[in-house]
């Protein structure tokens, strides 16, 4: 497009239309006005809501060029956003935001000079990944590295645990491809000449040396305002690392060349104890002389609250502050003489060596969560960030951590500090009370006090994340009159229209305008789930999510199932926190106005499949399963519904029917005939694609009532028998039978049936579920208040009984008995000090686990019980894409296809001949028999001795 004249700079913003107009008619991505667009892009992971005109996904750097000079042009405010985990409000704008993570994700390695050159969409652990075979990595690793772009990174001047050894992102870039607000693309270099292409600068420079060497670049986590001090001569004059961590206010980042550095060959921690985490502090300038790659801190109040969500925490030396300090050598020997001597210099005798493995790799995870973990305090309150990464001196960091808590007490709030220590670095959250505009003068006045505070110990206001909408205001306290007038020249000589990123750094936003929990209101109360951890209050809940993006990320290396959608579309609507953010916009009712039948909000949650990883893989704890279900419940309560619901929601009812009437002959007669197949699939809103599960010809229920054997002695079991497996797969719950007698149990299976109500969940038909359960407890709870364990077959029917029962008859103490003496069989048995497990050595066996097993119960004790038999077991990480009813449902068939692609499909491809799929999930077996020409078998099945299952037909 034609460059406007230099005068059209001081013209009004062009009118709505006609910017949409010439961003279709300039760009070739995605263009989006869509209120769902909208409300996806409103937020980041900091506490602010700013709403944009327009979202566009560029399919290319030209892309990306083309939206900076329409901006420039119509003087329209441009954010652009990557992974959107800033905290600090730095990826949220009025105009056009701009998500260049779609498409921008372009890596080249050359391992020569060890530099990679990448676009600004290239995830962080992509970077790595492509480094790695030749044996390099880029130093700074945030913990949000698995979704955090390196533009992201670039604009945040991002560090990470690793940063003690290997600096900022601004010291390991070489050079910069950028634009910036006057439309001249250039290359930010070093050396003579690195400022010649920004008219001015260098005489800027030159005229404020004094003020750029008294007042920047005092200590190496000083990140607030602009880092001039690269400009210096004596820093080589910089422009490319000057440029890092102006968070997109002066320039547009096209792309970047970065330095590489070697992998580490050995790396060893140590995790020493403090009575606190001030006194942990006070131990760190003392471990630096040792060269570490890290130190790091951790406050018990941190481990207490992953110890709640993960179940295990590595045993941890005495103390209620920790520190975890990682030291590299050439060999593991040398990292181990070297570990040791640091922790001779600790300044305590509470000490823990970690060599690598898995309990190192587990105390990086407790970490690596903590930005998530931090969102609820050890009360369980809400904490919310704002405060999110001041820094100061190491030396300075013991008596900043001790004021720090003096404040916080004098305030009357509770948080969970941990990181950064051997930077001087401290994350926290804090429990300020945020839920009503009344709140926001104690907002306020904590955030003021803690920047004089900060300040006062010669700090940061930000020490990784950036100043964004956070903290911006507040420069004030930190630099003089001169220093922020010096910022605003600079961003005159770059931007002078202030298009890129307004509010931010220069003439700032309010760090209490614009935010968005305050302006929620709680969603009326209806009789669905008691949402006993959020005050029974959904809008409470889904305020869970602040934006940590763990749901972007593909986690299936490290046993994650969340989001499979996601995995499968890598559109932000399909993650976790788009659907949650989507329910914010819901709750706030400015932006999404018709509430639970909106149109957004129904296409936000449509492909969620309920898998409830989320509920255990979100570090906030989001169950999005459980939100999906409620709004299905409240937008349909009382009206027609759609026919999946009665066909799918409704089908342990008619499995019951085929049985009582004696139809399954003829139900899979006619259901074989294709047409009348189909038919019946069309009819009843799922999928012609899909074949209809065949009915077992004589139930499980009923087979046991005719054939069961009198049995005597041996300890008492209930076995329970879903729907399902009674309905489809009876041979499982006779093979709990047959495995449970073997082991010396009286097995139990009551008279009358006990549905759960799962598919009356999921269809979000919970007065109907609410039933089923009551009637389940009538007929499950005598047995469970007399101690007599309950044996789940089908994992997802389990969980019911472990989670959602107590969230949807809370007030039954009937309730919690049943959902404490559930058991899944594997956890029974690895119980039972009696059993022995049965050999199967040799045999190769892929292991499917279910998503709410995984979610819900966990698989440990599947893979103890697995290892027991000698079995070679590769563990698929991920979901199968069935899910239940959610793979059967029209317009759902490529999602699900695509889900199992992810994992699933190629593990059954890669197995050796004679590998037997274990799944103890009925959808799991359904999905690989259908899609891949495997039928698997439960557990129950394999310890009985079934045999190896067929491979994937070519």
């Amino acid at each position: 497009m034609p460059t406007p004249d230099p005068a059209a700079l001081d013209a009004p913003t062009v009118p709505e239309p006609e910017l949409l107009d010439l961003l279709r008619r300039e760009v070739r991505g995605e263009v989006d006005t869509s209120t769902l667009r909208r409300a996806l892009y409103s937020s980041d992971a900091s506490n602010y809501r700013v709403v944009p005109q327009v979202v566009v996904v560029p399919r290319d750097v030209d892309d990306l060029l083309a939206v900076h000079e329409v901006a420039r042009a119509t003087r329209t405010p441009l954010t652009v956003r990557g992974g959107g985990t800033s905290v600090a409000g730095n990826a949220v704008g009025p105009g056009i935001v701009v998500d260049t993570s779609v498409h921008l994700r372009a890596v080249t390695v050359d391992a020569e000079s060890r530099t990679a050159t990448v676009e600004p969409g290239v995830v962080m652990s992509d970077l790595q990944a492509a480094a790695a075979p030749h044996g390099l990595r880029f130093g700074p690793d945030p913990s949000t590295q698995n979704r955090a772009t390196l533009g992201g990174m670039i604009g945040n001047n991002a560090c990470g645990p690793h940063a003690v050894a290997y600096g900022r992102t601004a010291d390991n870039v070489v050079s910069l491809d950028v634009v910036d607000g006057r439309g001249r693309r250039f290359t930010a270099g070093a050396g003579v000449g690195a400022l010649d292409p920004v008219l001015g600068l260098a005489g800027l420079v030159d005229s404020h040396l004094g003020l750029i060497r008294t007042e920047l670049g005092r200590f190496g986590r000083q990140v607030s305002g602009y880092s001039l001090e690269h400009l210096l001569p004596e820093h080589g004059t910089h422009l490319g690392r000057m440029l890092v961590g102006t968070e997109g206010t002066l320039v547009t980042v096209l792309g970047a060349t970065v330095d590489l550095v070697p992998v580490a060959d050995a790396a060893v921690v140590v995790v020493l104890g403090y009575p606190d985490m001030a006194t942990a502090a006070d131990a760190v300038p003392a471990l630096l002389a040792h060269q570490p790659l890290a130190v790091e801190g951790l406050d018990a109040r941190l481990v207490e609250v992953v110890r709640r969500h993960h179940g295990a925490v590595p045993e941890l030396p005495q103390g209620a502050g920790w520190l975890m300090v990682e030291m590299g050598g050439a060999t593991p020997a040398e990292a181990l003489e070297r570990a040791r001597a640091a922790a001779a210099d600790a300044r305590t005798t509470a000490v823990r060596v970690l060599p690598p493995g898995p309990e190192a790799s587990a105390m990086w995870r407790i970490r690596a969560d903590g930005a998530g973990l931090a969102g609820r305090t050890a009360s369980g309150a809400q904490a919310w960030p704002g405060w999110e990464d001041a820094a100061v001196p190491p030396e300075r960091l013991g008596e900043y951590l001790r004021d720090f808590e003096a404040l916080m007490a004098r305030h009357g709030v509770d948080g969970l500090p941990y990181g950064h220590f051997g930077d001087g670095c401290v994350h926290v959250r804090l429990d300020l009370p945020l839920t009503s505009t009344d709140d926001v003068p104690g907002f306020r006045a904590f955030l003021e006090e803690s920047a004089e505070l900060v300040v006062a110990h010669g700090g940061s206001l930000s020490g990784e994340h950036g100043d964004g909408r956070a903290r911006s205001e507040l420069l004030t306290t930190m630099y003089s009159e001169q220093a922020i007038a010096l910022f605003a020249a600079v961003k005159d000589l770059f931007d002078p229209a202030d298009v890129l990123n307004p509010g931010v750094v220069v003439r700032p936003a309010p760090v209490d305008g614009e935010l968005r929990r305050p302006h929620a209101a709680p969603l009326p109360r209806r009789s669905g789930f008691a949402f006993a951890h959020d005050d029974g209050d959904l809008t409470t809940a889904v305020h869970r999510c602040v934006g940590v993006g763990k749901c972007r990320a593909d986690t299936s290396a490290t046993g994650g199932f969340m989001c499979p959608s996601y995995l499968a579309t890598r559109d932000e609507k399909d993650s976790t926190r788009g659907r949650a953010r989507v329910l914010q916009e819901m709750a706030n009712g400015a932006l999404v106005t018709t509430g639970w039948r909106a149109p957004e909000v129904r296409e936000v949650l449509d492909l969620c499949l309920s898998c409830k990883a989320c509920s255990a893989d979100c570090p906030a704890g989001v169950d999005m399963a459980a939100y999906k279900a409620e709004v299905l419940h409240r937008a349909y309560r009382r009206r027609r519904r759609p026919m999946n619901h009665y066909a799918l929601g409704w089908l342990p009812r008619w499995t019951r029917l085929v049985d009582r009437l004696r139809l399954a002959p003829l139900a899979n007669l006619l259901l074989g005939v294709r047409p009348l197949g189909r038919a019946v699939l069309r009819l009843g809103g799922m999928d012609q694609r899909r074949t209809i599960p065949r009915f077992a010809t004589t139930s499980f229920r009923r087979r046991w009532r005719a054939d069961r054997d009198a049995q005597s002695g041996g300890r008492p079991v209930v076995l329970w028998a879903d729907s399902f497996s009674d309905g489809f797969d009876p041979d499982v719950p006779q093979a709990m039978v047959d495995v449970l007698q073997a082991a010396g149990y009286r097995v139990i299976v009551p008279e009358q049936d006990a549905c759960c109500g799962l598919t009356w969940i999921s269809t979000g038909q919970l007065d109907g579920a609410r039933r089923r359960l009551s009637h389940l407890l009538e007929v499950l709870g005598p047995f469970a208040v007399n101690g007599v364990p309950i044996v789940g077959v089908e994992p997802s029917c389990t969980a019911v009984l472990r989670s959602d029962l107590l969230e949807l008859v809370p007030q039954d103490p009937r309730a919690a008995a049943v959902a404490a003496a559930t058991r899944t069989l594997s956890e029974l048995l690895t119980a039972d000090e009696e059993w022995t497990a049965p050999r199967l050595d040799g045999l190769q066996v892929v292991a499917q686990p279910h998503c709410h097993q995984h979610s819900v119960m966990g698989y440990e004790a599947d893979l103890a019980l697995l290892a027991a038999t000698g079995a070679q077991v590769t563990t698929v990480a991920g979901c199968c894409g069935l899910a239940g009813n959610f793979g059967m449902e029209k317009g759902h068939y490529e999602v699900s296809v695509a889900v199992a692609e992810h994992a699933l499909l190629p593990a059954l491809r890669d197995a050796p001949e004679g590998a037997v799929l274990l799944a103890d999930g009925f959808s799991c077996r359904t999905q690989a028999e259908q899609l891949g020409g495997v039928r698997g078998v439960h557990l129950a099945q394999l310890l009985r001795g079934a045999g190896a299952v067929s491979q994937p037909q070519p």
